[in-house]
């Protein structure tokens, strides 16, 4: 088990970090856990003190795109570990800490057309921090585990499945599902790629926990 942080504990921490070098924070947790808000947040704050200290880096730009997972017959578990480009997330990793390119262009995922845009998100070298965000990051399962190597400092969202339940049927409501369709999603998809994660990922150094 990490150490137990909350939001302004790992902002403040992010802050001291050394500079002069390049650090990528792995944020990971199950759907609903809120790492896309808590990595953007922390996104924001370094860069308010610090203007251009601190990207983005969501893994959902690694989505495969929908024809692919039909062609794989996957597109109903759009979402789980093998959804994913890992290889093609390692590579912009790989590429971001090497640091010698004048910047990197990554995948965005667009939600409201649930398609990747390809080079939607420009990270200039000089970026000293890079806040990954992503279910998966800390997977203990290859591909995904030779991710490991690419990140300074990590960070596990720990939610109760209880919880991540009526976030993600509000989330789905949100998107104009009916009461049958964000069950069949909770169930057969959500729920069960947020217990790999609960399961199937390694220690993280910082942990922010919520309770129900």
């Amino acid at each position: 088990m990490g150490e137990t942080i909350d939001a302004a504990g790992l902002l403040e921490r992010l802050r001291r970090l050394p500079r002069g070098g390049r650090t990528v924070v792995a944020i990971a947790g199950a759907p609903g856990s809120g790492k896309s808000t808590l990595a953007e947040a922390l996104v924001d704050g370094l860069n308010a003190r610090d203007p251009g200290s601190a990207a983005l880096l969501p893994m959902d730009g690694f989505h495969f795109d929908d024809r692919v997972l039909d062609a794989l017959g996957r597109r109903a578990r759009k979402g789980a570990p093998d959804t994913f480009d890992v290889g093609g997330l390692d590579h912009s990793l790989a590429r971001l800490r090497t640091r010698d390119e004048a910047f990197v262009a990554v995948p965005v995922f667009d939600r409201a057309i649930e398609i990747a845009r390809a080079g939607a998100r420009l990270i200039p070298a000089g970026v000293p921090v890079i806040v990954a965000e992503g279910n998966y990051l800390l997977l203990k399962d290859a591909p995904w585990s030779a991710l490991a190597r690419h990140f300074g400092l990590t960070v596990r969202l720990d939610v109760p499945e209880d919880v991540l339940r009526t976030r993600l049927a509000l989330r789905w409501q949100g998107y104009g599902l009916s009461d049958g369709e964000i069950a069949r999603k909770l169930e057969e998809n959500d729920l069960p790629n947020g217990r790999t994660v609960t399961l199937r990922s390694r220690a993280a150094d910082y942990v922010i926990s919520q309770g129900g």
